[in-house]
């Protein structure tokens, strides 16, 4: 038994396909910043406006906003320069824990016509902690006969800005 399309069905497809282009044409792309943590308030992350195409006067027009998927707004846009920049301290550290890679996703939201761009903005980690070891002082007891370039592992370090690592002397 053979099943056949019917008008409805049909239309549907067509209804289906065409709201497929329509969103996909709104979703235009996507732009990445590299940053260092702990930047200053106010300082600027990139030209929001030159990277994605638009004159300052369309910020205004087309009220250009920024939300951030975290929740937490570290980005807002200088509408007269159309320049990402920095709301509050970024501490990579309380954000991504231990990861290797921080990013920061962001949506850009521009009306008339609705536009969205992906924006993303990686926190490079910078060493603002000082590794520590569990015992203050470490006393090693070393023969004369010992070669050269022998090695003494010591107890582990930890560091907040590493994953904890085990050093030689």
């Amino acid at each position: 038994m053979t099943k056949t399309i019917g008008y409805r069905d049909w239309r549907w497809q067509v209804l289906w396909w065409h709201l497929f282009f329509l969103l996909w044409s709104t979703i235009d792309g996507q732009t990445r910043y590299s940053i260092p943590e702990e930047l200053k308030r106010g300082s600027v992350v990139g030209n929001l406006a030159k990277d994605l195409g638009l004159g300052l006067s369309e910020i205004f027009d087309r009220k250009l906003r920024v939300a951030s998927e975290a929740g937490e707004q570290y980005f807002s846009v200088d509408a007269g320069k159309g320049e990402l920049v920095v709301n509050d301290r970024i501490d990579r550290e309380a954000l991504c824990g231990q990861s290797a890679i921080c990013v920061l996703t962001l949506q850009v939201v521009i009306d008339k016509p609705l536009q969205l761009y992906r924006v993303e903005v990686e926190i490079q980690d910078i060493n603002d902690n000082c590794p520590t070891f569990p015992s203050p002082e470490t006393t090693l007891q070393i023969a004369e006969s010992t070669a050269a370039g022998a090695r003494f592992p010591l107890e582990t370090a930890q560091d907040l800005d590493r994953i904890p690592c085990s050093c030689i002397v």
